[in-house]
């Protein structure tokens, strides 16, 4: 089995291999997972720039800790970057999802996979 940090930072990889090719510049934030002061990745081109929070969990919904989200909507209102999670499910792919979406609950933030089908592929985010 693979561990939660290994399947993380293998997907962070990802994203940021796939950004690269198209172009963009990419940021890894030191300390990537290990605080909520800022997100997991930054992408950077001429006229589009996004702050993504990266997560690659196998489940039907996604759930996460209030300070994280709320750090995270601190982080695009005061940088202007559009600000999202980026969630991959093993054979679905990779969803892009803007924090408004999120639903709040009494633990934090959450958001189902079948809302998160609907928002952003990676394809919408680098037209």
């Amino acid at each position: 089995m693979v561990s939660k940090y290994r399947k993380g930072a293998r997907a962070e990889r990802e994203l940021i291999k796939w950004f690269s090719e198209q172009g963009f510049e990419v940021i890894r934030a030191a300390g990537s997972g290990g605080n909520s002061l800022s997100p997991d990745i930054l992408v950077f081109r001429k006229g589009k720039q996004y702050a993504l929070e990266c997560k690659a969990w196998d489940t039907t919904s996604l759930s996460l800790k209030p300070d994280q989200i709320n750090g995270l909507k601190k982080w695009e209102e005061i940088t202007g970057i559009t600000t999202m999670v980026a969630w991959r499910v093993s054979r679905k792919g990779w969803r892009f999802i803007p924090l408004h979406l999120l639903n709040k609950t009494p633990k934090g933030y959450s958001v189902s996979w079948k809302i998160a089908e609907n928002t952003m592929l990676f394809e919408n985010l680098i037209r």
